[in-house]
């Protein structure tokens, strides 16, 4: 068997970290694609995948923008190969009540949660098609399913797309 190409979005941290480290396990290449920001956190995060060599790696995106995007694929297809695998993880919440709610807070969440889900799996899921194999999992969080007060991202939350 060949190995596998996976992106995990949201991939620097908590659960997409686990993610990342999982398929590494199981013997896939695995690229961490989140926002490249915070130095601080990406050599935390490098430190915490160290035992896995180039197993795992970190590129910076933003899920936000399409052209972003598109790029990764690219870049990832032309030093790895296709990707097989892609793990939508990457999200955020923008807690708070209607009336204290900025519109862009509003378009950040639904940029990030849906739109970033769009994003990457429009830029994989040809290839996948072409080849006759991929897997596209995207994660959502428990607020999809009990919401909470103040909940910013209601749209995105019952789409079932909200990271």
């Amino acid at each position: 068997m060949t190995q596998r190409i996976a992106i995990v979005t949201g991939g620097m941290g908590g659960l997409g970290t686990e993610i990342c480290k999982y398929l590494a396990r199981s013997g896939a290449k695995v690229v961490a694609a989140d926002l490249g920001s915070r130095p601080e956190r990406i050599e935390a995060f490098k430190k915490e995948v160290a035992e896995f060599g180039d197993k795992i790696r970190f590129e910076p995106i933003n899920v936000a923008d399409f052209d972003a995007c598109a790029q990764l694929a690219r870049k990832i297809e032309k030093e790895f190969g296709s990707v097989d695998i892609l793990v939508n993880a990457a999200g955020i919440t923008k807690d708070g009540t209607l009336r204290k709610m900025a519109n862009e807070q509003w378009h950040d969440v639904l940029n990030i949660n849906l739109n970033g889900v769009y994003n990457m799996c429009k830029n994989v899921v040809d290839g996948m098609c072409d080849r006759g194999f991929g897997r596209i999992v995207n994660i959502s969080s428990v607020n999809g399913q009990t919401g909470q007060f103040g909940q910013t991202n209601y749209s995105a939350a019952k789409a079932g797309m909200h990271g």
